[in-house]
């Protein structure tokens, strides 16, 4: 995936959910309604494989005039500094458990940046945002617990063998296999701390989702057919009002 092209999409997203909502197009069942689905993954489980899939999906068969379903992973950082006017070095400190306890407090100290924890109310807080104004879709950094009470919401893991997950690693980000072994058990070691640390939940807690998926079993474009029709088919349609408050959790 191109970041520039991504952050591109981001910045149009936003363009079009800050004016006025208007009605689905023909074949589009939601109307001026808001869809969030969350995506927590194993490393190499192929989420944003899974996510692009599934926003051109819902685009092309619930399409909302205006208002196109976007993606956010990586781009979730930049968003996160925008809203926050937080100084571009931040980035680095940002990614999901990445740095250590004693690393954070040092820097803090002698103020290099924000603490872990501020870092991660400010993500929560943009995370929030997003959600609100809908047709979004947010892979990790806790979002199924930050949206949990959002009735539009529809939270997933896809989970898969390590065998299959450091292939699709090696063919997707074109990497070796000792390089994608590292990914595999620093990612899921790092998600499972993160949650764990910042909102004290299991990761693997299946009662934490909707739904489970094998992506070993289907291919990435059955696996978003799949989601989508269940998370359409499940979530309530939420109206959009421009004056509707933010929803805390």
């Amino acid at each position: 995936m191109n970041p520039g092209n991504s952050l591109s999409r981001c910045l149009t997203f936003i363009n079009c959910q800050l004016q006025t909502p208007s009605t689905a197009t023909s074949g589009g069942i939601r109307e001026t309604s808001r869809l969030v689905i969350t995506i927590s993954r194993q490393a190499g489980s192929g989420a944003h494989a899974v996510a692009e899939w599934l926003a051109e999906y819902l685009q092309a068969k619930y399409p909302v005039e205006g208002r196109p379903y976007t993606v956010f992973d990586r781009n979730l950082v930049e968003k996160v500094l925008e809203d926050h006017k937080l100084p571009g070095r931040v980035a680095r400190f940002m990614p999901e458990d990445r740095i250590s306890e004693i690393s954070d407090t040092m820097d803090e100290l002698f103020g290099l940046h924000p603490s872990s924890w501020t870092l991660v109310h400010k993500t929560a807080e943009t995370i929030l945002h997003l959600a609100e104004l809908g047709n979004v879709i947010l892979i990790g950094r806790g979002a199924n617990i930050i949206t949990n009470k959002l009735p539009y919401a529809f939270h997933v893991r896809l989970v898969g063998s390590v065998e299959k997950r450091l292939a699709h690693l090696q063919d997707y980000y074109k990497l070796d296999y000792k390089t994608a072994q590292a990914l595999v058990r620093e990612g899921d070691l790092g998600r499972k701390r993160f949650l764990k640390k910042y909102f004290e939940k299991e990761i693997d807690d299946p009662l934490l989702y909707h739904m489970v998926v094998n992506t070993d079993l289907l291919s990435h474009a059955e696996v978003a057919r799949i989601i989508a029709e269940a998370a359409i088919r499940t979530t309530p349609v939420a109206p959009m009002s421009p004056s509707s408050p933010a929803v805390m959790v």
